[in-house]
């Protein structure tokens, strides 16, 4: 009974018609240890009686939970900036743990970064500098601080910083910070890039990057030191680059393939070999110019696997290549559109759902705005696969009748799918309260009456 109560529970806290009154009892509740449920703690849009309840909360787990939340303000988070748990400051400088690539979390205000960086706790000062979420401009602020660690990310920030600032790190006092900022100068100076090609530490980055003078690239090839990195030098010589694609290492051929001065014809004459699921990040000049049009053509038309799915990730390409796209059937291609792009074509988001089902599937189908609706009743009720079945829900023309069908479902994602749906009979979302793998579906439902909520509350004995 434990765990029907906390999972009803849990449903409770996500749901959206939960009346305040009911989220304070929640908020304030300490679940024998272990805190409020963590929904109710990263919800969007608390009310301001809701946060001074959590900033306030005596199990710092609460406050963790609230620290981390995509949902939350910035400035909101910023209030637990001076907590005196060292564990809640970290969680708040790391912040939130994104897993929709979509998501993009504002950064906590400047003034709070400021003090974090500045922190006694070395657990808290190393979570902010780990953070993927802070402000470029902050990032760049740093280049002068005391701390050699904050000055190696200021590094990051590189195209930013004002010649002083470089000329400063190029010669700061602390090992790493010079080298990182060496690996950025040197693409435009070819005698950085020889400098660091006697560190071990650096000369794969130097490679891949630097300007190059032809005798490194020359001394590499013949010692075979680092060829997949030096294949990927926008520097490196013409005939040099024809050599490397001939070279006996597929990896260093491959690499070569993926140069971007290469004419379609020239890169496919290259013996490369492409694995099924291999993604394309790699390709930098494709990966760091999602928004150039340009950029995006080559890719997309070229008959390369791994550019096609370099530019299946930007969210911003034209009609027709994404239409383009949409025709070449690789799942690693259909997968990223359905991931990145809004405009995705209905027929590929279901090529991903059919053929990937589980957790992900349930996630795009909810999540993406081109994902279909109208007429799945019809196509999918009597459906054999319950993931097809569970598709039911989404479609404003099913019947309440056909909602409290499916919460019987032989299918426990399709029954929870029904539960949560606010169409099915109250009778029944009553009485999925009370089934163990219904309960939390059943407490997230929108059309759960205030008094089952406040029942479900009394039930896992939070206080009133």
């Amino acid at each position: 009974m434990v765990a029907f109560h906390t999972s009803a529970l849990d449903g409770v806290a996500r749901n959206s018609s939960l009346p305040t009154p009911l989220l304070l009892r929640l908020l304030a509740f300490d679940g024998g240890g272990d805190g409020p449920p963590r929904h109710a703690l990263q919800r969007a849009g608390l009310p301001e009686s809701a946060v001074v309840v959590i900033l306030a909360h005596p199990n710092p787990g609460a406050r963790i939970d609230f620290a981390m939340s995509a949902r939350a303000e910035p400035a909101q988070r910023a209030r637990l900036a001076d907590d005196p748990s060292p564990k809640v400051r970290a969680a708040l400088a790391y912040g939130p743990e994104v897993y929709d690539p979509r998501t993009v979390v504002a950064p906590l205000p400047d003034a709070a970064c400021v003090r974090l960086l500045d922190d006694p706790a070395p657990s808290v000062r190393k979570a902010l500098l780990d953070s993927p979420h802070l402000a470029p401009s902050f990032v760049a602020s740093m280049a002068a601080h005391h701390d050699a660690a904050a000055r190696r990310e200021a590094v990051r920030e590189w195209e930013i910083l004002p010649p002083g600032e470089r000329s400063a790190l190029l010669a700061d006092p602390d090992p790493g910070v010079r080298r990182a900022a060496a690996l950025r100068e040197c693409r435009r100076d070819a005698r950085v890039t020889s400098e660091l090609l006697r560190d071990p530490k650096s000369a794969a980055d130097a490679l891949r990057g630097g300007l190059l003078v032809r005798t490194d690239a020359e001394r590499c090839i013949a010692e075979r030191r680092h060829l997949a990195a030096l294949a990927e030098n926008p520097s490196l010589p013409a005939d040099l680059v024809e050599r490397l694609a001939v070279d006996p290492d597929e990896i260093v051929r491959l690499a070569v393939s993926l140069r971007p001065e290469l004419d379609e014809a020239r890169r496919m004459a290259i013996d490369f070999t492409v694995g099924d699921f291999d993604s394309g990040d790699g390709v930098r000049w494709v990966r760091d110019a999602l928004t150039d049009p340009e950029v995006l053509r080559r890719a997309a038309i070229s008959a390369h696997p791994l550019l096609r799915r370099a530019a299946a990730r930007s969210p911003h390409l034209p009609s027709d290549l994404l239409c383009l796209l949409a025709r070449v059937e690789d799942p690693v291609v259909d997968n990223r559109l359905g991931i990145y792009h809004p405009d995705t074509p209905e027929e590929v988001l279901m090529r991903v759902y059919a053929r990937l089902g589980g957790t992900f599937s349930a996630w795009m189908a909810e999540t993406h705005p081109r994902f279909p609706r109208e007429g799945l009743a019809a196509r999918y009720a009597d459906h054999p696969d319950g993931n097809h079945r569970r598709l039911v829900v989404r479609d404003p023309a099913a019947t309440p009748a056909l909602i409290e069908r499916l919460s019987h479902d032989p299918a426990v994602w399709t029954r929870q799918a029904a539960a949560g749906d606010p169409r099915l009979p109250l009778h029944r979302l009553r009485e999925a309260l009370h089934v163990p793998e219904l309960a939390s579906s059943a407490g997230a439902n929108p059309a759960l009456p205030e008094d089952a909520m406040a029942a479900v509350l009394n039930r896992a004995g939070v206080p009133a």
